[in-house]
Parts: structure tokens; C-alpha cells; sequence
């Protein structure tokens, strides 16, 4: 025979208080997010930029290209932002990709405050 769920009885002198339980928890925290960077250069052609960008960060054409623009306009754009690992794994793919080609683009990460 399958038992009934816990229930909280009504009965004030009752010693089940199940917010005891409840207010032990520890409260965990999420933990930090990263900014992806791209960084301009003057040697990476922009249309290797856009490639990337859709590639690495499932962007599509038309968003590739603004950001390739704020790249090149700006010296820097956030291409995503991602846990640690997965900034982390995205930074190395973009770098060895660009090295890969013979093209100096950088990629780097830093904590989202």
C-alpha cells in the first residue's frame, strides 16, 4: 500500500514543523557569467569576422554583420555571454580557428559584473 504524502498537521502542540527544514537550505548562489570579446584588428578581413560569429555563436548573417561593424567600429564588441566553461571553450575554438587561417583576430573573456 503506497503512503500518503506528508502532511502538516493543524494541531499547534504538532512537533512536524516543515519550515525548520526549509529554512536550513543553504542558499546556493549561480555562479559568474563571462562576456565573450572579439577585438578589432587591421589585417582580419571582416567577411572571416562574420563567418565566425555565425559559426561559433549560431548568429545569423544579418547579426553577424552588425557586430562585425561594432567590431570594426568600436575596437571590441560582447559576442555572447556564457558560463566560464562555455566562454571558455568559445574563446579557444574563435583563436584556433583564426590561427588555424593565418589571421591575427583575438578573443577574450572577462566576468560579467
Amino acid at each position: 500500500m503506497p503512503q500518503e504524502p506528508f502532511m502538516m498537521s493543524d494541531n499547534p502542540g504538532d512537533d512536524n514543523d516543515a519550515s525548520l527544514l526549509l529554512d536550513s537550505r543553504p542558499k546556493t548562489k549561480r555562479p559568474p557569467l563571462y562576456k565573450v570579446l572579439l577585438l578589432n584588428d587591421d589585417y582580419t578581413p571582416m567577411e572571416f569576422v562574420v563567418l565566425i560569429l555565425e559559426r561559433f555563436f549560431g548568429m545569423t548573417h544579418a547579426q553577424s554583420f552588425e557586430i562585425m561593424l561594432t567590431v570594426h567600429k568600436k575596437g571590441v564588441a560582447v559576442v555572447g555571454v556564457f558560463s566560464h566553461e562555455i566562454a571558455e571553450t568559445k574563446v579557444g575554438q574563435v583563436m584556433d580557428f583564426a590561427r588555424r587561417h593565418q589571421h591575427p583576430l583575438q578573443c577574450t573573456m572577462e566576468r560579467e559584473e
